[in-house]
């Protein structure tokens, strides 16, 4: 189910005002409970006092009868405030319902509450002693006041406060609503611009001017991911179409060849020559191939894992050994120099192969009796491994781009013969592939005649954790 942020929005608008309607609907509600009994408290008190002093001044028997008619004066009908005077001379009491209250009043003088029979709402009442005065004994005097307007008060506040709180919410969530859709409209204009992208126009870009804050740095990063892909797609598109025309072709020549044998009566011999040919070119496929998966795999994340460690001169040098052959034939040396007792953790075959592409390259593009010399430095972090030839200049230009796929400078650059060796342009990019699994980079130049090509690891037991 799809959660909408402007829903979301209103919702947390809505709680939070709830909330905060709430706690002053709380607060509001306690304030007029306390000034309402403060209220009723301040009139019990005042009333108690005047009839106090009334009564206590009167011990005559025969003015009580004025007494109990001033009360009847202060007592309303609807019997909202209500006197009582308790004693033991029958000639000093006042009031309706004397033995009830007289069970009731159990309290000690002072404020209290209390039930009569037939009334919803209780009594607020304040009872004190009167000293006794001329034949007048002492009597206990109660003064009460009916709840029911407090009552009726609390709860028809109460029910103000609850609508005119739900009201608040109702206006804050459409209010909010309103204010979502303003501020979420750069977020749905940016939206929209993305819905408009499609592979037929990689290099439109999402605007940022009129942006805020918040999604400008949203709409950048999406903007790299964005270049990030139109690159990736780019070199996928020119990987495809490379590998196309590589397997092209091996493939060309494996049907050609085939379809000449076959075209009119052949000897066995002949036909030995033909398979002969077609096993070379089915080598040059299967090499493609393999070198197409180690690139894949290194493009996932793979890393180095059978880490050892070992010198780099003592591997460079089983490297040597392997193109002693070729060397012989055309007369070149390989000399190892620098840093020889340098040391690293590394995956010794990966290392063997990224020198056997570095000197194969160099072999390719050095001419006949050339020298070329493999120089390790070792650094604080890093040992590099850099491999020299004498040969023609490279451009500038070409530089960044030879560890690319299927990437040639020139096929006039190749000094050798190409029957005698075959490459098929992963070499360089094989080099990075293992530079970049064991945590390293590659490097190269072409100054005064001499190409320089290499890659670096990290130095000591560092490897591993640089990897990772």
């Amino acid at each position: 189910m799809k959660r909408s942020i402007t829903v979301r929005l209103v919702a947390m608008f809505a709680l939070a005002a709830l909330l905060i309607f709430s706690l002053i609907g709380s607060a509001l509600y306690g304030v007029l409970r306390r000034e309402l009994a403060r209220h009723q408290q301040d009139e019990l008190n005042t009333r108690f006092q005047d009839t106090q002093y009334m009564i206590g001044h009167n011990g005559d028997p025969s003015r009580w009868p004025r007494v109990q008619a001033k009360l009847d004066t202060l007592s309303p009908a609807d019997g909202s405030i209500r006197y009582w005077v308790l004693g033991d001379d029958p000639r000093f009491q006042y009031g309706k319902g004397l033995a009830e209250i007289d069970q009731l009043d159990r309290n000690p003088n002072g404020m209290s509450t209390m039930q009569l029979r037939g009334r919803e709402y209780p009594l607020h009442a304040m009872t004190g002693t009167i000293p006794p005065f001329m034949d007048r004994p002492a009597v206990r005097l109660i003064v009460a006041v009916d709840a029911a307007p407090y009552m009726h008060t609390m709860h028809a506040f109460l029910l103000a406060l609850v609508g005119l709180s739900l009201v608040g919410v109702l206006l804050v969530m459409l209010l909010g609503y309103w204010i979502a859709q303003v501020g979420l409209r750069p977020l749905k204009q940016l939206s929209s611009e993305a819905q408009a992208l499609g592979p037929r126009n990689l290099s439109q870009r999402l605007k940022i001017s009129p942006l805020p804050d918040e999604l400008s740095d949203l709409t950048i990063a999406f903007n790299g991911a964005l270049e990030r892909m139109e690159g990736a797609y780019n070199q996928l598109e020119a990987f495809n179409a490379d590998v196309a025309h590589e397997l092209r072709t091996p493939l060309a020549n494996l049907i050609g060849e085939t379809q000449v044998a076959l075209s009119r009566q052949r000897t066995a011999p002949h036909f030995e020559e033909v398979l002969q040919s077609n096993l070379e070119e089915l080598e040059r496929l299967r090499s493609i191939i393999n070198d197409m998966l180690f690139l894949a795999r290194a493009d996932q994340g793979e890393a180095a894992t059978s880490l050892v460690h070992a010198s780099i001169a003592q591997e460079i040098n089983k490297t040597v050994e392997f193109f002693e052959f070729v060397l012989d034939e055309s007369k070149m040396t390989v000399n190892v120099d620098g840093d020889i007792g340098a040391e690293a953790s590394i995956e010794t075959s990966l290392f063997r192969r990224a020198m056997s592409n570095l000197l194969h390259n160099a072999i390719q593009h050095s001419k006949p009796g050339a020298g070329i010399v493999v120089r390790i430095t070792q650094q604080p972090a890093a040992i590099q491994i850099a491999v020299s030839n004498p040969g023609q200049p490279i451009a500038g230009t070409h530089l960044p781009r030879l560890f690319d796929r299927f990437y040639r400078v020139d096929a006039a650059r190749n000094d050798r013969d190409p029957s005698q060796l075959h490459g098929h342009g992963l070499g360089l990019a094989i080099v990075k592939a293992i530079a970049k699994m064991h945590g390293g980079s590659v490097f190269a130049n072409s100054v005064a005649g001499l190409t320089t090509i290499g890659f670096s690891i990290p130095a000591g037991d560092d490897t591993l954790q640089q990897i990772n």
